[in-house]
């Protein structure tokens, strides 16, 4: 068989195996895909790339690695899902970081997500305001599912027969502690002015704000710290 032939017949065989393989997963886009998934799929599209251009592996040695590869996964998904606690191990739980609208440091700093993520993520779920939320958790496949707060499930001013007013995107004005000057200078506010505000709320430095934000009713909002003490773990089983 010639080289061309050869390599016919194995983009063939790439091709079904990874059109099998895609059919396998189902109708799950990437955020889906557990850890595992992922970096089965990572592997599998590895593998059959080295064997591809490789004329030292036959078309046999790809089926059988492909084969097996298959058989494994295969084996090892459904003994996750017979076995729970095994899944939790190799898969962990979701994880609050937002509880009670408190943002909960320890499961920031654990899962590695910085506040421009979480708003990132918070924005895909058409949430732009860390007051509105009241839990968000982080699931095990990398995607944030938010509940929101009962007071921010409004009827709109269309509902009511009120006007409508223009909408502004809230701001973060302190950020790790750290005032936002160019979110300040946006509104046209200063550091004086925040730390009169955040007076009036009690707090008296900007080191004992973790998070605050201009809302879109003009109001300055702290998001309180939640304190691990209160629970010993902030993982959950759903």
């Amino acid at each position: 068989m010639d080289e061309y032939g050869l390599l016919l017949i194995k983009l063939i065989t790439a091709f079904t195996a990874l059109w099998a393989a895609t059919r396998l997963l189902g109708k799950r886009e990437i955020t889906q895909l557990s850890p595992f998934d992922f970096i089965s799929a990572l592997v599998f599209g590895d593998l059959v790339g080295d064997t591809i251009y490789d004329e030292e592996v036959s078309v046999w040695k790809l089926i059988f690695s492909l084969v097996i590869w298959a058989l494994l996964s295969y084996v090892f998904d459904k003994i996750m899902g017979y076995s729970k606690s095994l899944r939790k191990k190799f898969e962990g739980n979701p994880d609050l970081l937002i509880k009670n609208g408190e943002i909960n440091m320890e499961a920031m700093k654990r899962n590695k997500v910085e506040f421009e993520e979480l708003k990132m993520m918070m924005r895909q779920q058409n949430v732009f305001s860390l007051s509105e939320v009241a839990y968000a958790l982080y699931e095990t496949n990398g995607s944030l599912s938010i509940l929101k707060k009962s007071d921010s499930d409004q009827p709109s001013r269309k509902d009511l027969g009120l006007d409508t007013k223009p909408v502004q995107l809230p701001r973060t004005l302190i950020e790790n502690s750290k005032p936002n000057r160019e979110a300040l200078a946006a509104i046209q506010r200063d550091e004086t002015w925040l730390l009169t505000e955040l007076a009036k709320q009690g707090y008296h430095t900007l080191g004992s704000v973790l998070y605050a934000e201009w809302t879109e009713d003009g109001e300055v909002q702290v998001i309180n710290t939640y304190q691990s003490s209160k629970e010993n773990n902030n993982e959950i089983s759903l």
